[in-house]
C-alpha cells in the first residue's frame, strides 16, 4: 500500500504523485477508483486529496505504478495512514534533533538511514527509544546525541503497547 495525492483528473484515471517515492508516478484507471460503476470520476478523487492505494503493476514505461483505489478496505486505508503519518512526525523530530545536536544534513540522512535499517522504521526507532532507553547503545548507536534522542522520543512518543498486571484466583468446584 502506498501514500498517493492526487496530480490531475482525467475521465479515464487520476495520476498521483507517492509520496514515499519521489520519481515514481502512478496512475488509477477509473476502473479501479471504486467498486461498481463510475459516472463521474471527480465524484470520488479530486487533486490534492491524498489516498492510500494498492500497487498493481509497473506500467509499460518502467517509471510508473498501476494503481488500485477500490482495492483498499477502509481498516487498511486508516492503519497505513497512521503509520505514514507516524513516519513523517518522527522525520520532524529528528529533523528538530537534527538541528539541536549541530548534524549536517550527511550526518542527518546517515542517522536516518542507520535508525531505519536497525528498526524498520523511523518511528520505529523512537518508540523502541521511548519503551526501552538503553535499546539504541544495545544495538551499537554511540554519541551524544543518544540522550536527547531518547528524551525527545520519551516527551513525544506513546507506545501503543501497555502492560497490565494483577491477580486472580482461579478455583474448581468437584461437584
Amino acid at each position: 500500500l502506498v501514500v498517493a495525492v492526487v496530480r490531475v483528473v482525467k475521465q479515464n484515471g487520476a495520476y498521483v504523485n507517492l509520496d514515499e517515492y519521489e520519481c515514481i508516478e502512478g496512475f488509477i484507471f477509473i476502473g479501479e477508483i471504486a467498486s461498481g460503476w463510475v459516472k463521474n470520476i471527480r465524484a470520488f478523487v479530486r487533486p490534492g486529496q491524498r489516498l492510500i492505494c494498492k500497487v498493481l503493476r509497473t506500467r509499460n514505461d518502467n517509471q510508473s505504478l498501476e494503481l488500485s483505489l477500490k482495492s483498499v478496505s477502509e481498516e487498511r486505508k486508516r492503519d497505513r495512514l497512521a503509520e505514514w503519518k507516524n513516519e513523517e512526525r518522527a522525520k520532524q523530530l529528528l529533523k528538530v534533533l537534527s538541528e539541536q545536536v549541530g548534524w549536517s544534513s550527511e550526518e542527518h540522512s546517515e542517522i536516518q538511514m542507520e535508525l531505519t535499517e536497525s528498526y524498520a522504521t523511523l518511528y520505529g526507532a523512537f518508540e523502541e527509544a521511548a519503551k526501552t532507553p538503553e535499546s539504541l547503545t544495545d544495538v551499537g548507536f554511540e554519541g551524544d546525541w543518544i540522550a536527547p534522542f531518547i528524551e525527545m522520543a520519551v516527551k513525544n512518543i506513546i507506545p501503543d503497547t501497555v502492560e497490565i498486571r494483577g491477580r486472580f484466583l482461579l478455583s474448581v468446584d468437584s461437584t
